[in-house]
């Protein structure tokens, strides 16, 4: 070691073996770092970095060994054979490559160790390549003992320093694999001149230059930087790109796209932790669940991009108004929840007061504003529930609770009053599975003329018989399907079920179809109607449809604008529950109703209260007067009868006349019979005929 030291000290330049020091220092660490991401990487991108890998050690090894070779002063004149020495650099880039191909690929245990030691070979082999392209006027000897020596030295720390590579758990290996393969070309160098003894031989003309010899020297070393920069600087970029992408993949992964929000992964992450945090310090967590009122609503008339639009607005609102130890996510289409660790009723309240300003302040959208609103359940951990699970579930029942009284927006959980949410929250997943399973029934009522008793048509009406509840009444389950966004689905199944039925009657009746306001606003309507005309084969003026003032009077000027489109393909259009609404003598004004169909209200007091037969005979003289027909609903009793036949009503309808039956017992009364095709029956005709397509079409457009 002292002879190895003495011959770096004695026999040096000590400037350019500490230039050569940092150009191995600098060159290891870039090595090391740029063969581990190799590792961690296949395919191409692996193949690229063991190419980088390559050339930097190949740059820093050769670089090294060129360096202390122009360091070193044998006292006699030095020159370089080119050919050798370019050998030499194409060496150390090969042999690295192949041993780190080696140490990254290899499955056995001792791999790694195994490539390290081609590197540390290849560093040998290009030292002493170099040196035979070392061309000094003198006798040379050669210490086999230091050069074996400076052999295994090389082989064996490369060997563990990719050892450590491969082994790393610990930041600090790095640094220690990068110190070890410093040790292993520097030792191999030094151990390496200490075996190489010269005995000048001065010769005529023989000479050298220190000063081009160092300036030779730092010349390469700066390439050498520059190359083992360029390996770092492709290194660093990567790790920074590969850093963004975690984080944005991080962030995709937790936060809603839409919104920008916490999703509900994040969601159920912050509520786990809250619930820890609450149960170790003895205190509380308050969840409210979030439901926008408006939201369906806007989406059926401005569209699905409008929605997003609000959406977007709300949450901007929304991530603004949060302080310490609350949270906000987007947890569904319209729904979100909010999280609070309780401190007293003031902070919540005054969150809650946070929230529904957020909320219920007007939006602008385009062209039109909006003041979205919504409905909040309040739950708490522990009070009200003692799992994530089971306070999330009192919380969404504590929010439909709120939705359906119009009276407050907010609602803390009550057991008591939160069963029958829970319940009718049951009821609305089943009426979802009944309408995915085909489960649902149509029933006909027959409406028949008052002066002569017969048939004039049949109303359908919508039944269910849940498996479980048996008949569930229509005033239960259509309100749910509207609260529950089944109400457009149901809406057209009725439709098409009722069309394909009557397609196929004998006599050919009129079928009578209700339209929900929820179906009224949706934007396809007419374009639905077009299509169930044509699936079926029924004749549009076998078709009547029944919708009441209040679902016209939400928007008058759109709703006739949809009512002249329907009524052009030849659709009747009957104004349903009439006497009831708000302006009924200005819609009569407004729009050409092919009937009035008059509540039961005014007919079940009609044998009672003067006032009632007053208002019927009324409404049946503006008929006549406007040659419009009147039905009358709900007539229960001879005496009702009667009294509307002597008035002069064209139409009436109810249990006295006929209960609503089932399609087969309909077939079964006689009333219908089915039309016969080719060997047997049929429920559904042919579908329209693309010339009678094009001919609706056309009528619908020159109506818009």
């Amino acid at each position: 070691m002292i002879t190895i030291l003495g011959c770096v000290i004695n026999e040096h330049n000590i400037w350019l073996v500490l230039v050569a020091a940092i150009v191995c220092a600098s060159g290891s660490w870039a090595v090391i770092c740029l063969f581990e991401r190799a590792a961690r990487t296949d395919g191409l991108q692996r193949a690229g970095w063991h190419f980088l890998s390559a050339v930097a050690a190949g740059a820093a090894i050769w670089c090294t060994h060129f360096i202390a070779m122009l360091a070193y002063e044998p006292g006699a004149p030095v020159t370089f054979d080119p050919v050798m020495t370019m050998l030499s650099l194409l060496i150390a880039i090969a042999g690295a490559g192949a041993g780190f191909i080696v140490a990254a690929g290899g499955s056995a245990r001792f791999a790694p160790a195994f490539g390290g030691a081609i590197v540390g070979m290849a560093i040998a082999v290009m030292h002493y390549t170099g040196m035979m392209a070392y061309r000094v006027q003198g006798i040379i000897h050669w210490d086999m003992g230091y050069l074996v020596a400076s052999v295994l030295l090389s082989v064996g720390m490369s060997a563990l320093a990719f050892h450590l590579v491969m082994r790393m758990s610990l930041p600090r290996q790095r640094y220690m694999a990068a110190g070890l393969l410093f040790l292993g070309i520097v030792s191999l160098h030094f151990t390496g001149m200490t075996a190489f003894q010269v005995t000048p031989l001065l010769l005529d003309n023989g000479f050298s230059n220190p000063a081009a010899m160092q300036a030779l020297a730092i010349a390469v070393a700066v390439v050498a930087l520059v190359i083992v920069g360029a390996g770092l600087a492709s290194y660093l970029i990567d790790g920074s790109a590969r850093s963004e992408s975690l984080d944005q993949l991080r962030h995709m992964a937790l936060n809603d796209g839409l919104t920008g929000l916490p999703n509900r992964a994040s969601f159920t992450d912050r509520l786990d932790h809250e619930i820890d945090l609450a149960s170790e310090t003895g205190g509380k967590v308050v969840l409210i669940g979030i439901d926008l009122n408006r939201f369906k609503e806007v989406n059926d008339l401005r569209g699905h991009g409008v929605g997003d639009m609000m959406l977007r607005k709300l949450g901007e609102r929304l991530s603004e108004l949060t302080k310490d130890g609350e949270f906000i996510a987007r947890t569904g289409g319209d729904e979100f929840a909010a999280i609070q660790r309780f401190v007293d009723q003031a902070s919540l309240e005054d969150f809650l007061v946070r929230l529904e300003h957020a909320l219920f302040q007007p939006v602008t959208l385009n062209d039109f504003e909006i003041i979205p609103g919504a409905s909040f359940g309040v739950a708490f951990y522990p009070d009200n529930a003692t799992s994530r699970e089971a306070l999330i579930s009192n919380a969404d029942l504590a929010m439909y609770r709120a939705k359906a009284d119009a009276s407050q927006n907010v609602c803390y959980y009550d057991q008591s009053m939160d069963d029958v949410v829970r319940a009718r929250r049951a009821l609305a997943n089943d009426l979802k599975t009944a309408l995915d399973n085909n489960q649902l029934d149509v029933y006909y009522q027959v409406q028949t003329s008052v002066s002569t008793n017969q048939i004039r048509g049949f109303e359908a009406l919508l039944r269910w018989n849940h498996p479980e509840h048996g008949f569930i009444p229509p005033s239960d389950f259509i309100p749910l399907a509207e609260e529950n966004g089944l109400i457009l689905q149901l809406g057209e199944w009725v439709l098409r079920e009722a069309c394909a039925r009557a397609a196929s009657w004998e006599p050919p009746y009129k079928v009578a179809v209700n339209l929900s306001p929820a179906q009224f606003v949706h934007a396809d309507l007419s374009k639905l109607i077009i299509e169930v005309l044509m699936s079926t084969g029924l004749p549009a003026n076998r078709l009547e449809l029944e919708l009441t003032e209040s679902t016209i009077f939400q928007d008058k000027e759109r709703s006739f604008s949809v009512l002249r489109q329907i009524k052009a393909l030849g659709v009747n259009i009957a104004l349903d529950d009439f006497g009831t609404g708000y302006s009924s003598l200005d819609m009569l004004r407004s729009f050409p109703f092919d009937k009035i169909k008059l509540d039961r209200s005014f007919i079940n007091e009609a044998e009672e209260s003067l006032q009632a037969k007053s208002i019927i005979r009324a409404v049946l003289a503006l008929g006549k007067s406007l040659e419009i027909p009147i039905l009358a609903e709900g007539i229960e009793t001879q005496g009702q009868l009667s009294l509307l036949g002597d008035e002069g009503c064209d139409e009436a309808q109810g249990f006295l006349l006929g209960r609503p039956i089932p399609i087969a017992q309909l077939l079964e009364t006689g009333k219908v019979s089915l039309i016969e095709s080719g060997t047997g029956r049929h429920l559904r005709s042919e579908p329209a005929s693309p010339e009678l397509a094009d001919e609706i079409q056309t009528q619908v457009s020159r109506s818009a």
